[in-house]
């Protein structure tokens, strides 16, 4: 005979929904393959006469997640309103009274996860966050499992679908970025507030969780380099394709030979013959390379209802697995380094894209060219566009391509540059990636 786990959700929203939805579904698959059934037996939610789709007993709800979390037929704790602040007394409290829980929260483990995890191991009790990385992309288990035997050299990702939505409309259909970020909105693409996703922190959060997991230290994320894609115009698109690249916002994680890790999230170049150019739409994909296995790809899914509630669902089958074996393997993140350092910013390198705005004067080239010159950074291409709806305009775009410097050194630079009477804002910067 199947054994019975309560489950107790605390938020009931798109994800909340998609769960209840999903072992509703597929209630007597999962019986039947984990010899488990999963019931759930209260919702703690904020508003309890809110018109909601699904047909749920109106006895199951609470606006109480205490109520939620002390509940005897309760297993298992599910977080899924977001949030560092809520969530994380939610969190604290379920590990507390001994109850795993199962959260898709990257900004509650990002920023807060040390306080939490540390709670975990105290009381033995797992955290499960699959959701928390890439929707329904198994991409957690994989870096903590299936890599386990692996020095992971690298990690290169499109981790945030809102973005990717935006830049792809940007480059297919021409659009501009006001215009395709409100596209994605009209599509449920992108929230009302789409803040944490265009501004970078989204996809960064998520880098910070894989970069602790693979390299075992926690990270703080104020010592991080994130950039977001609110400045990419499609000027900077159309120059990526005749060079041969895609614009993507991308995340980077790689080992360096000192034993530094560097991790940056920016719109960047990326070669239009990688398989992560073609990475389009909500979908996500992270590329891999560890020692041992070589060069992997994850792609699927990388947010929505039905994506991010199977990786849900999947966690709450495993952490209920582990209750009844009385298995309390660590889920979470335990530093296994006494330290780890990040490389500074300042001292990474690529090649780079610069747009500057500029006054159209007699001498601009040179007197920005003069500036990287006596840097010794190394221009490989200029190139000044026309605005066809304004061909005498006085202000104009101006483009260097720049060769391979430290990006320390590149940011002195552009201080100097701006200071000059004919540049009339801050440059944007976009890294050129080879990603070989």
């Amino acid at each position: 005979m199947n054994k019975t786990i309560g489950i107790g959700l605390v938020g009931f929203g798109t994800v909340g929904t998609g769960v209840w939805e999903t072992l509703e579904r597929n209630c007597n698959l999962i019986s039947n393959r984990s010899g488990i059934e999963v019931t759930i037996n209260r919702i703690a939610i904020k508003d309890l006469n809110k018109a909601r789709l699904a047909q749920v007993d109106i006895d199951l709800f609470t606006t109480d997640w205490l109520d939620l979390v002390n509940d005897p037929t309760v297993d298992i704790v599910v977080e899924l309103i977001g949030g560092t602040t809520t969530a994380y007394d939610i969190v604290a409290a379920a590990l507390t009274a001994g109850k795993p829980v199962v959260t898709g929260n990257k900004a509650l483990l990002a920023e807060r996860g040390q306080g939490l995890f540390a709670l975990s191991n105290e009381h033995n009790t797992p955290i499960h966050f699959e959701a928390a990385v890439a929707g329904a992309i198994p991409i957690i288990k994989a870096v903590q499992d299936s890599f386990v035997g692996n020095n992971i050299e690298s990690m290169a990702g499109i981790i945030n679908g809102t973005s990717n939505y935006i830049l792809q409309r940007m480059t297919e259909a021409g659009l501009g970025y006001t215009e395709a970020l409100g596209e994605a909105q009209k599509l449920g693409y992108a929230e009302a507030d789409p803040t944490l996703d265009v501004n970078g922190w989204d996809a960064a959060h998520k880098a910070i969780l894989l970069t602790s997991l693979a390299y075992g230290f926690t990270i703080d994320p104020q010592k991080i380099y994130v950039r977001g894609i609110e400045r990419v115009r499609t000027m900077d698109i159309e120059f990526a394709k005749q060079l041969g690249y895609v614009v993507k916002l991308l995340c980077v994680v790689r080992e360096h030979v000192d034993g530094t890790i560097e991790l940056r999230t920016q719109p960047s170049f990326i070669p239009a013959s990688h398989v992560l150019s073609n990475v389009n739409g909500v979908y996500n994909a992270l590329a891999i390379k560890g020692d041992a296995a070589g060069d992997s790809l994850f792609y699927g899914k990388g947010a929505g209802k039905e994506p991010t509630a199977s990786s849900v669902v999947a966690d709450i089958v495993e952490a209920a697995r582990n209750t009844l074996t009385k298995d309390v393997k660590h889920r979470g993140f335990l530093p296994y380094k006494d330290k780890g350092e990040l490389m500074e910013i300042e001292d990474t390198s690529t090649p780079y894209y610069v747009r500057f705005d500029v006054t159209d004067q007699v001498g601009v080239v040179a007197e920005i060219a003069t500036k990287l010159a006596d840097a010794g950074i190394g221009i490989s291409g200029t190139h000044s566009p026309v605005d066809p709806n304004n061909p005498d305009a006085a202000f104009v775009d101006m483009v260097f391509q720049l060769h391979t410097c430290r990006f320390g050194l590149l940011k002195e630079t552009l201080k100097k540059i701006e200071s000059l009477s004919c540049v009339n804002s801050r440059p944007v910067v976009f890294r050129i990636e080879s990603l070989s």
